[in-house]
């Protein structure tokens, strides 16, 4: 099971190449037709023209006008002919065809995740590879805005030297904080990270930085991240859980991130699973990560094993401890580990229900920590979830480092730029 930053850079690198969904043809035609066309070569990484045509099922002439108009942009460009059977498209017998593929150069983005105690940045060209990344440790609490103002924009000078570049080069920044996001407006109403709530954080860091930025919730980025380089590329219904100092969830829906009617939605920890119970950061009660997030099992640990004197530790310390006891067959550290898996388990179980995706991806630091998906707690979802006869969606656990994040808050950069750059209404394209 990964769980470094190397590994993590590894999966990123490797299987399918391009970036992006993999969106089946015909499934979608709401957007422009040289969005989609450009979408369509950014994803297969290389592809000729009478391939998009195909998969678009547009006519070839109409391919050849709309990708001459994104190379005359420099969006795209025209690479080293290849076979097409190097392309997967048929036997390779004849002239090779011309492929095209996204110009990487014309755009670069930043990617940021604020995070309680670790801040992350990445840069990325518009083909979505990888051109430097930085990480800056940082105290946990929350932060006046002022401070996470500077924070970010030390970062971003950090992130952009390792790159060799100047923080004019850059077309737009992706920005991940934890908590209530409205992603459409920008404004944090809620985080962990944030003294003050209802934060435009958006516009006030686009006019220090000079630079548009685009704001959302972490886990969604982590969603965004599986989406657009991990295991859900293929896939048109899937959910990401993350678990950290919270509970997050991300969902896709029809290759689509789904956010709600606000913004605001896929709250999963903090949908109740206990009545008056455990008083969660929120400030409500009986919240689920109120029972699985890290300071849920730091609470636990204090009380069950009567140590308070730790109580000045950090809380990765103490879990560290925890986790530790647990493995040497403490029974009390074993039970909190069960307890809080039960808990998960309850609410994968809900998602089931809810929206019976086909894969379910645990993912975030404390996902380490095995005994949260042990068997017997994965095993209860079957228990809890409704019995209809058909197969359970997979559960898979991807515990790798916070450059994930920002790989995500790097794809919700380049999706903006690209709908801005291509989403608006053009004259309708002949099939």
């Amino acid at each position: 099971m990964p769980g470094a930053d190397s590994a993590e850079t590894a999966r990123m690198g490797s299987a399918k190449p391009g970036c992006g969904p993999l969106i089946p043809p015909l499934s979608e035609s709401s957007r422009p037709m040289r969005q989609q066309i450009f979408e369509r070569v950014r994803a297969a990484g290389f592809i000729p023209r009478v391939q998009v045509a195909k998969d678009l099922s547009v006519s070839p002439a109409s391919v050849t006008t709309l990708t001459s108009e994104l190379i005359d942009l420099g969006l795209l460009e025209e690479v080293s002919p290849q076979r097409d059977s190097d392309l997967g498209a048929g036997p390779g017998r004849g002239r090779p065809a011309v492929a095209l593929g996204v110009r990487a150069a014309a755009h670069l983005v930043a990617g940021i995740k604020l995070s309680d105690r670790e801040h992350t940045a990445v840069i990325v060209d518009f083909a979505g590879n990888l051109v430097a990344d930085e990480a800056m440790p940082r105290q946990p609490g929350a932060m006046e805005l002022s401070g996470l103002i500077a924070a970010t924009e030390t970062l971003l000078t950090r992130v952009c030297d390792r790159a060799g570049i100047g923080r004019a080069a850059l077309t737009a920044i992706g920005l991940g904080v934890p908590g209530f996001v409205q992603s459409s407006s920008g404004v944090v109403h809620w985080s962990p990270v944030l003294a003050a709530r209802h934060v435009p954080l958006a516009a006030t860091l686009s006019a220090h930085l000079g630079l548009p930025v685009h704001v959302d919730n972490d886990a969604n980025l982590v969603t965004l991240a599986e989406l657009w380089f991990g295991a859900g590329r293929q896939l048109s219904d899937f959910a990401v859980v993350t678990i950290e100092h919270g509970v997050g969830m991300g969902l896709v829906l029809n290759h689509r991130i789904y956010r709600g009617a606000q913004g605001l939605g896929m709250e999963l920890g903090h949908t109740k699973v206990q009545l008056d119970g455990a008083l969660c950061r929120c400030g409500q009660r009986g919240c689920l990560e109120a029972y699985v997030a890290d300071y849920a099992l730091a609470r636990e640990a204090n009380t069950a094993l009567n140590w308070t004197s730790r109580e000045a530790q950090s809380v990765n310390i103490l879990l560290e401890s925890l986790y530790d006891h647990a493995k040497a067959g403490n029974g009390a550290a074993r039970s909190i580990f069960r307890r809080a898996g039960r808990y998960l388990a309850l609410g994968l179980a809900n998602v089931v229900n809810l929206f019976d995706p086909e894969l379910i991806i645990l993912s975030g630091e404390r996902m380490r920590y095995d005994y949260l998906y042990a068997g017997d707690a994965l095993a209860e979802i079957q228990a809890l979830a409704l019995n209809t006869g058909r197969p359970a969606p997979r559960i898979e656990t991807h515990a790798w480092g916070d450059l994930l994040w920002a790989h995500g808050a790097a794809a919700l950069a380049l999706s903006e730029v690209t709908t801005r750059l291509l989403g608006s209404p053009r004259e309708a394209v002949a099939a």
